[in-house]
């Protein structure tokens, strides 16, 4: 008989205590004497006799009668530390003082309620488990629950939630940092005995850090260790707090906005804050990885059983200089070189020429496309390609109609001198007015030109922000980001074959926030392939290869002006969703032929990438790679670059801890049949060519059976 399992998430309202269980984890709070949410346990599965049996009592005037973190700290009693939520009333009284109002378990998902003791003032933290996914999704839902002539109430900050892990000696801080076209580089720190902010003042998510932290003891590995780790599914400001006292308490909260940022909370009003996502990982930072690939590809992304095509883009070929013709050319090419998406960058509409004018008039350029845009994409759906088209939606030169038309849309001060970034300005989305517009403009688009994709750009940040004549002005940061969440919703429920892939200057907005909308979003305007490896193994860190798209192009690389082979190009692209966006023209047929052969083996090997489990590789003198495995283990793919080698330094053979000590495996190129014993623990010869730039894609399937050597 099966051992019955116990419910993912348990409430006892006798002792006021909460218990959520995972595959691999167990989370622990309580409710305090003060009525506030404490947290009691984050880790390995433990039951509750044993998370109660190890709870500290120490306690003294300077820290408190409960001085156990709280699950969302507020302002009153003896906390000192950043409050996760602030308010303020309107009498100027600060804080919240919560009476507990009892708590709801429906499936998978845990709500705990609290009232304040005295004002129209209700909070519910709530947490979602999945039996699927060691992943723990919370978040915060505040009201004002007081009668229509009360005054409103001023929330200074509300998080979705804190985090906190048990005391240890030491602890290491991992994040992404960098910037335009140098995204996602893995930065890893000692924690300091202090505060340390991870933050978005811009708006949007940005290119030099990431919603996304991990943290470990300093001693967890690829392969080993525990990692606790969190991310916010929010694409605009943020703010994540990481405190480590002197005791060794960690504990870090997040949640949207940037400090110095308020809002009015009127009677009847909720609101929702993001999920901020948090994981416990016993298998160092590659299974914290691995986890959370399978958790953005299972509950994140949508259409995660979809095949990502591989895809052509315009923009690097010919810049702003587009036309029917030319753009026909491409098309032709990349058709014969196996692409399945031909997607029409910047140029194509209004006075665009440069970037100087037309962002907002989202309608054909006349004399490039005498004829509008049906029918280049009709002869792309010809040749066998879904047709695709570049927007910068949010965005409106001064020099466009609809700026002249509607110069109140954009955000400004009006006693401020408005910054010009790329010769653009941001339309403010938090109006219904320009919503509207813009879905109405969008919808119009895809459906008169039977576009099947569209590739939302953003290349500007939030600068003089101000909502003039609105009482509450700085909602501008919360409802523009709520507003294109619900025109990319409401377009794809319109549009059910639409595919979409977010952009901002590259990955300027890439997090769970957009993720749960698009299908994929742009990496980095960086499509040089040695630096590429570095930015798409930061990005891997949280992020699954089916969402990273990344491009072969030129050759020097426009941007770094490095010359790489071609192949080498591929091999580094093929490593996530591939596209080309060379200029095809300008290719040898030789090249052609090339790239056509790398497409037809990319096509073979999709599944593994963008559903596999994957492993990072890394070996001496820049030696790096990914191994994606099947779940049930029956094929693998091996990908690794070095871009240079020193003389008389040839590589070890790699170990790939993906496999099966007792199956045994054969590699497709030569026939050789090995142990999964001897990868793991010896290693496979990659058999990588002689200089820089070597490259190698190593195929192998499990071929129980037959004799090893």
């Amino acid at each position: 008989m099966d051992t019955p399992q116990p419910a993912p998430v348990s409430f006892d309202a006798e002792g006021g205590e909460a218990l959520l269980r995972t595959p691999n984890s167990v989370y622990a709070l309580r409710i305090g004497t003060d009525g506030s949410p404490r947290h009691g346990y984050w880790g390995t599965p433990l039951d509750l006799a044993e998370i109660l049996e190890s709870r500290s009592s120490a306690e003294n005037s300077f820290e408190g009668s409960d001085p156990t973190p709280d699950e969302l700290a507020i302002e009153t009693g003896s906390r000192f530390g950043a409050a996760g939520l602030r308010v303020r009333f309107a009498d100027g009284v600060r804080g919240a003082q919560w009476r507990f109002a009892g708590a709801e378990v429906e499936g998978g998902v845990l709500r705990l309620r609290m009232v304040d003791r005295v004002y129209p003032l209700a909070l519910e933290l709530v947490y979602r488990v999945r039996p699927d996914s060691d992943v723990i999704e919370r978040w915060a839902e505040v009201s004002h629950t007081g009668g229509a002539d009360e005054p409103a109430i001023v929330v200074e900050r509300c998080d979705s939630g804190a985090w906190t892990l048990p005391k240890r000696s030491d602890y290491r801080l991992s994040h992404l940092v960098g910037g335009w076209a140098a995204e996602t580089q893995v930065q890893r720190d000692r924690l300091a005995v202090a505060e340390t902010v991870l933050t978005s003042r811009r708006g949007l998510t940005s290119h030099q850090a990431n919603p996304w932290l991990a943290l470990d003891a300093g001693d967890a590995t690829e392969d080993s260790g525990e990692v606790w780790s969190a991310a916010l599914a929010w694409s605009g400001s943020w703010r994540i707090a990481v405190n480590r006292d002197p005791g060794g308490q960690v504990t870090f909260s997040g949640g949207f906005g940037h400090e110095a940022l308020s809002f009015r909370l009127t009677p009847g009003e909720r609101m929702r804050t993001p999920v901020f996502a948090g994981l416990y990982s016993p298998d160092g930072f590659g299974g914290a990885s691995r986890a959370w690939h399978e958790y953005i590809r299972t509950h994140v992304l949508p259409h995660p059983e979809e095949d990502r095509p591989v895809l052509y883009n315009s923009w690097e070929a010919t810049g702003f200089d587009v036309d029917e013709a030319g753009q026909l050319e491409l098309a032709r090419l990349a058709a014969q070189s196996g692409v399945e998406l031909f997607v029409l960058d910047d140029g194509w509409f209004g006075a665009r020429r440069d970037d100087r004018a037309g962002l907002g008039d989202w309608t054909p350029r006349a004399e490039a496309f005498p004829r509008g845009l049906r029918p280049l994409a009709d002869e792309v759906h010809r040749l066998g390609m879904r047709f695709g088209l570049w927007v910068e939606p949010e965005m409106v030169n001064p020099d466009s109609d609809l700026y002249r038309a509607h110069p109140e849309w954009v955000v400004h001060a009006p006693t401020r001198k408005a910054t010009e970034l790329r010769n653009q300005q941001m339309l403010n989305v938090g109006r219904p007015d320009v919503a509207e517009w813009m879905h109405a403009t969008l919808d119009r688009l895809v459906r008169e030109n039977a576009v099947d994709f569209l590739k939302w750009d953003a290349n500007r940040m939030v600068t003089e922000a101000a909502w003039p004549g609105h009482p509450d002005p700085d909602r501008l940061w919360i409802d523009h980001v709520r507003n294109v969440y619900e025109i990319i919703d409401r377009l794809r429920a319109d549009h059910p074959g639409l595919r979409i892939e977010g952009c901002c200057g590259g990955g300027g907005r890439v997090d769970l926030g957009m993720l749960a909308r698009v299908d994929q979003v742009w990496t980095s305007d960086n499509t040089d392939a040695t630096d590429r490896i570095g930015i798409q193994a930061g990005f891997g860190q949280v992020y699954p290869a089916a969402a990273m798209v990344a491009w072969v192009t030129d050759s020097p690389n426009p941007l770094t002006s490095r010359e790489v082979p071609l192949r080498f190009r591929f091999h580094v692209a093929m490593a996530g969703a591939l596209g080309i966006g060379g200029k095809l023209t300008e290719w040898s047929e030789k090249e052609l032929a090339e790239a056509a052969e790398l497409v037809a083996e990319y096509k073979e090997i999709r599944p593994l990438v963008q559903r596999g489990i994957a492993y990072r590789l890394q070996g001496p003198d820049a030696m790096s790679g990914v191994h994606y495995a099947a779940p049930d283990d029956s094929e693998h793919v091996i990908l690794v670059w070095r871009p240079t080698i020193r003389f008389g330094h040839w590589p070890p053979p790699t170990r790939l801890t993906g496999l099966r000590e007792d199956a045994t495996y054969q590699e497709a190129s030569s026939g050789a049949t090995y142990s999964g014993r001897l990868l793991r623990e010896r290693g496979l010869e990659l058999g990588l060519p002689a200089g820089d730039y070597a490259s190698r894609l190593i195929r192998l399937r499990r071929v129980d059976g037959v004799e090893s050597r």
